[in-house]
């Protein structure tokens, strides 16, 4: 049963707390299209992983050593993020960043796609992969709110899906790219707004986000560590729920104490004049663009790019 919407009231929640959660928001027939394409990606993703490759840079010992500090991946797939790197070297006509990698943008960075030492696991760039989900960008209950915070000219930022495993222990405290690499105080404003669509029950034993309420009015990072801290929230709902959260408000998945995945759909949406985590528009299947509403076709970046010539 579909929760009545109260527009306002929710506009004010996410304003005044940094977050909100609009419940059943998807019918059966939409969660359960969500799951199956879903499922099927990961699926696909976890029988073909990126084949390593015997290139060799005089940074992979540096790269290889920041996957290892910052997130709880395998030897195999912190190997893989390094190959990862290569190839996006080899498709950039061999440019290497002129900084050292724990200061390149979150935006040109492989992230890794197995977490958790295996157990977790993100698909990205998931509308290219299963471009039948774009409606949920356009969703009439979500983009009236992200809207009304990002502005109508706001872009998407990013659209992926993860599925948080069984017995793992939880993410760390974080704001959202790019407040990560921005010097504090940071802006009074969020830069992106971050939905998650809710394919599986979210509950406190699970893996349910976590927030900190009003952390958005603090202007700056939560310390690092993934330790509860006093006054959070355990954003709790059915499945086909979807919380919303400004990029400023201090957050982090929860530890999944239970014998099953806790899967969701990250959709996340940013003020037009920051730069686009993924690139729409040079990898959506081409026959799906004369398809979409111009609603879809704007959030995904067609008409808010630099023109060709000037």
């Amino acid at each position: 049963m579909k929760t009545e919407l109260n527009l306002q009231a929710l506009q004010t929640q996410l304003a005044e707390e940094g977050y909100a959660v609009i419940e059943n928001v998807l019918d059966a027939g939409q969660l359960a299209q969500a799951r199956e394409r879903v499922a099927e990606v990961m699926a696909r993703e976890l029988a073909h992983p990126l084949a390593l490759d015997d290139a060799q840079h005089e940074d992979d010992a540096e790269i290889l050593a920041y996957y290892k500090k910052h997130y709880t991946v395998s030897d195999a797939e912190a190997q893989r993020m390094v190959a990862r790197i290569h190839q996006y070297r080899r498709d950039n006509a061999d440019t290497h960043w002129p900084v050292p990698i724990h200061k390149v943008s979150k935006n040109f960075l492989h992230l890794p796609t197995l977490f958790d030492n295996d157990r977790s696991q993100r698909v990205w760039n998931l509308l290219d992969k299963a471009p039948d989900l774009i409606p949920l960008i356009e969703h009439p209950v979500v983009l009236p709110m992200v809207r009304h915070v990002m502005g109508q000219d706001c872009n998407l930022h990013d659209f992926q899906s993860t599925s948080i495993g069984p017995h793992t222990g939880g993410g760390a405290w974080h704001v959202d790219a790019p407040l990560g690499q921005i010097a504090e105080p940071l802006p009074d404003f969020p830069l992106t707004l971050q939905n998650v669509w809710m394919l599986d029950d979210f509950t406190a034993d699970n893996g349910a986000t976590r927030v900190m309420p009003r952390s958005h009015k603090l202007r700056k990072s939560p310390p690092w560590g993934s330790d509860p801290l006093e006054g959070e929230v355990t954003l709790t709902a059915p499945a086909g729920s979807v919380a919303i959260w400004l990029s400023n408000t201090w957050h982090r998945s929860g530890p999944n104490d239970t014998d099953g995945q806790r899967r969701a759909i990250l959709c996340n949406y940013n003020v037009s004049w920051l730069r686009l985590f993924a690139d729409f528009t040079s990898t959506l299947p081409a026959e799906v663009v004369p398809t979409l509403s111009n609603d879809a076709r704007y959030l995904l970046g067609f008409g808010a790019r630099a023109p060709l010539t000037r």
